[in-house]
Formats: C-alpha cells, sequence, structure tokens
C-alpha cells in the first residue's frame, strides 16, 4: 500500500466510516474507494482531491530526495 492509500483508509476508520458511507458522503464512486485503499495507481486525481476534500486534507507535491 501506498501513503495514500494507507492515509485515506485510517482517515475513514477515525471517522469509522465504512467505504460505501465515505462514498456516498465525498461523493466519488464506491469502487474509486475501493481502488484507492487498494493502492491502485490509475486514478483520476480530480476524485483523489475530492475525497481527500472530504477530511480537509490535500495532496502536496515533495521532492523525492526529501523523502531518503
Amino acid at each position: 500500500m501506498n501513503n495514500l492509500s494507507t492515509t485515506v483508509k485510517m482517515l475513514r476508520k477515525q471517522y469509522n466510516l465504512t467505504q460505501e458511507e465515505l462514498s456516498l458522503k465525498s461523493g466519488v464512486g464506491l469502487r474509486f474507494v475501493r481502488d484507492l485503499e487498494q493502492g491502485k495507481e490509475t486514478l483520476r486525481l480530480d476524485k483523489v482531491n475530492q475525497l481527500l476534500d472530504f477530511f480537509n486534507y490535500e495532496m502536496v507535491a515533495t521532492s523525492k530526495t526529501d523523502n531518503q
């Protein structure tokens, strides 16, 4: 799992939401939530941002060298 999928799953559990509840509340499809939590790499960024916005989170770009 990647950082994004781990973070979304952690936040969903903190909010005590099922995947279906998160999809309804954030306005993205259930399949999208499942794919995101499973670490699928071919996701649409607009939908990722829409889901993260529900948690008041946003994606930011960082240098790869910062993570090494």
